[in-house]
């Protein structure tokens, strides 16, 4: 049966507002985040999450407990003030620190000019940091273990089921948000509708977590992002701060079957990750790695983010990415302030304000969906060519020269707001003026070359 009573509540409380009422789904990151930002501009908010309270529980549902924010990300927390209080909560990483199969490992820092560091944060922390900060509002009801079950686009209502007692609350508002992950359920309605625009595509590789506990931890170089790149597939570490560190194996389904025992997996250790499996242990590599199973990796875009006038999708709903750029929560995080700076620039105007998110959010998630892609060769398998730290050194170089010219792709992804499209962009450029460059050289020495040659026969 259906109880409206939440429904009355809301509308009740609604008028103690003098602005917009919104609902948002999904209680994760950026589902609490944007609460807090909603709220900030002193809209009636409730937030409906499917899953208990996350304050009240450790599960983490396999996703990553290990997240790196950077400039993006740390612009919306700074907008409704708690940038600072998460910072000292989290722990630089200046660089990567690549452990070669055999050899001395090496650090290569993400920021050769200003040392600009990414950092490393607790996904449970930071969720709780944000939906303690979001419950302090007035206006903010947060209300856990509801499940959307039906969307209205024609009435602007939905249906969300309690999922404990089964009963079905029939909800409405001015602006309702789908902040519900790579696996939205409002998405999956909006996928229903006519000539609704979207990819879904996942990549062969999976990620499996491991870990390396607080008493072996100080063996790896703090305040970095290690890596041990192996060519087709690679490990990472992110420190936490208990000094443990999140270590996560990515490489091939298929290469995760043909593992099938504890000795087959201690010999791929030692063969291939030698000094991670002293740090790793072999028995809780064996108890997690057989108890366990590898994720997959998913990336998503949208033709658009809005349907209707009043109903809009965004982080990972929008555009979930493979992590291997960093930009997932960045992304998301970025959205709110994206959409906060419309419903400024529009008056409130809701309609006008998802549709101008859409157009003008599209090309820029599509651009740093395909980075993310790219970025999990470079860190795999580039990053131990001569050729990538040929060319980080020389944008180090040309950025310190040139810096209001030259702004090194990462530099532009992590460390600016630069639309990405406009970061992919700059980097094509970049690519084209140095290929030219290096002909012009290559030309010239030839030239020169060839003159002595010709001086000297001619003299002989």
């Amino acid at each position: 049966m259906e109880n409206t009573y939440i429904s009355r509540k809301v509308r009740e409380e609604n008028a103690k507002f003098s602005r917009l009422n919104v609902i948002i789904i999904g209680g994760g990151l950026v589902g609490s985040l944007c609460a807090c930002v909603f709220a900030k501009r002193g809209y009636k908010v409730t937030l409906y999450e499917k899953r208990p309270d996350p304050r009240k529980t450790t599960a983490c549902n396999g996703r990553s407990i290990n997240l790196a924010l950077s400039h993006r990300g740390r612009k919306t927390l700074r907008l409704v003030g708690l940038e600072l209080s998460i910072m000292e909560s989290s722990i630089a990483m200046k660089g990567r620190m690549i452990h070669p199969v055999a050899g001395e490992t090496s650090s290569i820092p993400y920021d050769l000019v200003n040392n600009q560091c990414i950092y490393s944060v607790g996904r449970n922390f930071l969720n709780q940091i944000l939906l303690n900060a979001a419950e302090k509002h007035e206006g903010v009801t947060l209300v856990f273990k509801h499940k959307l079950s039906d969307v209205n686009f024609e009435e602007n209502t939905l249906k969300l089921i309690n999922q404990e007692t089964k009963e079905i609350i029939t909800e409405t508002a001015d602006l309702i948000i789908g902040a519900d992950g790579a696996f939205s359920c409002l998405r999956g309605f909006m996928q229903k509708r006519f000539l609704y625009d979207l990819t879904q595509s996942y990549i062969e590789h999976g990620y499996m977590e491991l870990r390396v506990p607080a008493s072996r931890g100080h063996k790896l170089r703090n305040n970095h992002l290690h890596i041990w790149p192996r060519g087709t597939f690679m490990m990472i570490a992110l420190p936490n701060q208990d000094s443990s560190w999140t270590v996560t194996l990515f490489m091939p389904f298929k290469q995760f079957k043909s593992i099938t025992d504890p000795e087959k997996l201690l010999n791929f250790f030692s063969n291939t990750f030698t000094d991670a499996l002293e740090l790793i242990g072999k028995e809780e590599l064996v108890q997690t790695f057989f108890t366990s199973n590898p994720a997959p990796l998913i990336t998503v875009k949208c033709g658009q983010y809005h349907m209707g006038d009043r109903f809009l999708i965004i982080g990972d709903a929008a555009h979930a990415m493979v992590p291997f750029y960093g930009q997932g929560m960045n992304a998301g995080f970025e959205d709110c302030t994206i959409l906060n700076n419309l419903l400024n620039e529009h008056k409130d105007n809701v309609k006008a304000s998802i549709e101008a998110f859409s157009e003008q959010r599209r090309q820029d998630v599509h651009a740093v969906c395909d980075l993310a892609l790219y970025n999990y060769k470079e860190m795999r398998d580039l990053v131990t060519t001569r050729s990538f730290k040929f060319r980080k050194t020389l944008d180090g170089v040309l950025s310190k020269w040139l810096p209001e010219i030259w702004t090194p792709l990462y530099n532009s992804v992590s460390f600016s707001h630069m639309e990405y499209h406009k970061c992919l962009e700059n980097k094509l450029w970049q690519d084209k003026v140095l290929k030219r460059i290096f002909q012009m050289i290559s030309t010239i020495l030839i030239l020169v070359f060839a003159t002595i040659i010709y001086v000297f026969l001619s003299v002989k």
